[in-house]
């Protein structure tokens, strides 16, 4: 175990970054040896084991389908190389893997049958596991590679532990899965380097590691480590009753981790209201009295968790990171969307007087973290009419003094959302110095490269659109800064920026239409304005949807509606099944949509139905195409979690900022995405249906454009301009070129 030393100290002295870790496995896989397969001499299975060779046949074909195709094409990458490679992995190799298992005349009858139903289970596990994002599918001629060489030694009855030292985490676990190896005299070693390879890969899943492997001789090294990086964690895993939260507790020499641990333990349970506040905790500026003195007041306690968070920005600012900063943010945002987004959209119907009250208390640097912690899930009208005019009351109409006041804190995502809410230019005019407000946008869209994700380019992108149509003297000077941007990083070499600003450059220039610029071109990215219909059907021709409906009064409501909306001359509504319908067309292209009950949501009803249905989808080889989300916004991320990595059109009603978006393109990376800034409407959701439904049925190709232009002649009503169609997503095309451009999945 010596050669696991070097690692562990690599991990533990942090000298890593992510983006060389990035860089690190893109390389590996590219540099992986290719094996040629030649072709499989003619065999006959024995008996007693074709059975167990059907069953890899079986796995093999739901694999290679499972992309969407039943066919001789795996595509689980925009790289064509990769894909070339996985297929070639995904047919041939396996073919010849069968071939020298059943053919080795040195190996047992046992052994054979053991590792031939290891291969099903290696086959079963990247199909469901890269569709879920447990697992790199791009390494499956190494995963495949590695597990030979696992059979070769564990037939010679010599460790396997060796064999994955080198290799990433995807590969190692992956290959030594099959429960063949639990015998194996290395096993236990294994259970270690995979724990460090994880740490590594998936340095939030340690902690989950930790629970099932609390005796591993790393395990005290490594909650220290990811104490100071996961916190919460930490404390959620300090307060259960085994034996991780007992090695934890007996970590007596770490401040951080004993300050932790007292909250986990405390007798009145309000640990994660003293959570938020663990660096001011452990350093003696805040007490627990303190906290305790306003923890049951819904706006004292959302004062000072905005009063912390400004202190820790500011801190932020200097270079000085705050211990659980992640944790305040989450829990700010959690207190401004239940305290008071919640109860401001729910009252949509009432007067603004009754509405807004709950925001009355709150002062400007307050509801300015209302607002831009709730992005994506405020209504419209919650914005203009409520926090906006009000924050901007407060602050005395001194939009340059709030920034001021708030460090710059948020300010682009800030300005991305005034810009979505056409109140960016009434910002903007607010400021004292109007050489301020050029100087603002500038730094905004400014050393991009320098900032931590994606985040800030995609605020960016997504506010041009609007600015654009309203500050065309802005839009032009926020061109030509990003063209100086671009310059900038040219010169220095810095490849991060000149990918960002490229792609900037080009979704800036295409607002223009006499600019004509071709973003899938330029870009190299699937088209943004249309979307076939063959992209949509399977082999078959046929199109698969998947609605997802949830259990509260509303989606009950909405659930009877959609299917009175299908015209029984073109369509049949198969309601045999307690869990889910099947909505058909009888004339025209075959399209099936498949939608489960809003079963009683508390009792978890919706949920079991959502996943009975995904199992029954995959186990018949339906990969929907097509993905519908109905449901209020909180129930999204549920739907982008079960939603298929196929889907090619994704409906997001009541969807919004960079996560949701993110979260989406990291299952289907092509994505279309229609989103929608506030509260679904029957009236605009029932036409766009209707279209997208009769375009499909007739196998008719997704012009966009064109679409919704038809689309707002039949939706022409309040909330129509709060849909966003795919290619006015500025944030999506955005993150797709990115990840074109520079290979990266991890953003």
């Amino acid at each position: 175990m010596k050669k696991l030393i070097p690692f562990l100290l690599l991990l533990l002295l942090s000298v890593q970054a992510d983006a060389q870790r990035r860089s690190k496995r893109k390389k590996k896989r590219e540099q992986a040896p290719i094996e040629v397969v030649d072709t499989i001499p003619a065999y006959t299975p024995a008996m007693i084991r074709l059975k167990l060779h059907e069953a890899v046949d079986a796995d093999q074909k739901a694999l290679m389908a499972s992309d969407g195709k039943a066919d001789a094409q795996l595509n689980v990458s925009a790289d064509g190389q990769v894909n070339t490679a996985v297929s070639d992995a995904a047919a041939k190799r396996v073919d010849w893997l069968q071939y020298e298992i059943e053919t080795d005349r040195t190996m047992d009858q046992r052994l054979k049958a053991n590792y031939l139903s290891g291969l099903s289970e290696i086959l079963r596990y990247v199909k469901t596991g890269w569709r879920r994002g447990e697992v790199d599918a791009a390494y499956l001629p190494q995963i495949l590679a590695t597990y030979k060489k696992c059979i070769e030694a564990d037939r010679n009855k010599q460790s396997i532990a060796p064999v994955i030292y080198n290799l990433p985490y995807d590969v190692a676990y992956t290959a030594i899965l099959p429960r063949v190896f639990k015998d194996n005299v290395g096993y236990k070693d294994t259970k270690d380097v995979l724990l460090l390879k994880l740490s590594e890969r998936y340095p939030h899943k340690t902690f989950a590691s930790l629970r099932t492997n609390p005796e591993s001789p790393y395990a005290d090294s490594l909650i220290r480590v990811m104490a100071h990086k996961y916190p919460q964690q930490l404390y959620d895993y300090a307060q259960a009753n085994n034996k991780l939260s007992y090695k934890i507790q007996n970590i007596e020499d770490d401040a951080l981790i004993k300050s932790i641990v007292d909250m986990a333990r405390s007798d009145n349970k309000s640990g994660q209201f003293y959570f938020p506040f663990l660096d001011l905790i452990s350093s003696g500026k805040l007490t627990i009295q303190d906290i305790d003195g306003v923890k049951n007041d819904p706006v004292k306690y959302f004062r000072l968790l905005v009063k912390t968070q400004i202190e820790y920005s500011k801190r932020a600012s200097a270079g000085d990171t705050a211990i659980g900063y992640r944790s305040l943010l989450s829990k700010l945002e959690q207190k401004a969307k239940d305290e008071f987004v919640a109860p401001i959209n729910g009252l949509h119907e009432r007067p603004d007087a009754i509405r807004f009250r709950v925001l009355q208390p709150l002062s400007a640097e307050e509801l300015y973290y209302v607002a831009v912690l709730t992005n994506g899930l405020i209504y419209t009208s919650s914005y203009t009419n409520g926090v906006y005019p009000l924050m901007m009351r407060k602050a005395r109409n001194r939009g340059d003094e709030l920034l001021k006041n708030l460090n710059f804190d948020h300010y682009r995502k800030f300005i991305s959302q005034a810009a979505s809410y056409n109140t960016l230019k009434n910002f903007l005019s607010t400021f004292a110095d109007k050489e301020d407000t050029k100087k603002l946008m500038t730094s905004f869209v400014s050393n991009l490269e320098k900032t931590e994700g994606l985040e800030d380019g995609v605020d960016v992108a997504d506010s041009y659109a609007s600015v654009y149509e309203t500050l065309p003297d802005l839009a032009g000077q926020m061109l030509s800064d990003v063209k100086e941007n671009l310059n900038r990083n040219k010169q220095a070499g810095n490849q991060k920026g000149v990918a960002i600003y490229s792609i900037l450059n080009n979704l800036f220039l295409s607002a223009d239409s006499s600019n004509h610029i071709d973003l899938t071109k330029e870009l190299h990215i699937p088209p943004v304005y249309d979307i076939s219909f063959n992209t949509l059907a399977n082999e078959k021709g046929e199109v698969i949807s998947q609605v997802f409906f949830y259990g509260d009064q509303d989606g009950r409501n909405i659930f009877n509606g959609f299917l009175n909306m299908f015209n029984p001359s073109n369509w049949k509504i198969d309601r045999g099944n307690k869990q889910w319908v099947v909505i058909k067309s009888t004339k025209g292209n075959p399209v099936s949509i498949y939608a489960n009950r809003p079963l009683d949501e508390l009792k978890g009803e919706d949920d079991k139905a959502q996943r009975a249905l995904n199992a029954y989808l995959e186990e018949h080889d339906l990969f929907p195409t097509v993905t519908i989300h109905r449901g209020h916004s909180y129930y999204a991320p549920t739907t982008i979690d079960y939603m298929s990595p196929t889907s090619k059109l994704v409906f997001m009603g009541s969807c919004g900022g960079f996560n949701l978006i993110d979260s989406i393109l990291r299952k289907s990376e092509d994505a279309h995405i229609i989103a929608s800034k506030q509260i679904g409407k029957t009236a605009i959701n029932k036409p766009f249906f209707l279209l997208l439904t009769e375009k499909l049925r007739t196998g008719k190709d997704i012009e966009w454009i064109p679409f919704w232009k038809e689309f707002k002649g039949r939706a022409n009503v309040p909330g129509f301009e709060d849909y966003i169609p795919p290619y006015k997503n500025l944030g999506a095309i955005f993150i797709k070129a990115y990840k074109k451009e520079t290979g990266e999945t991890d953003i």
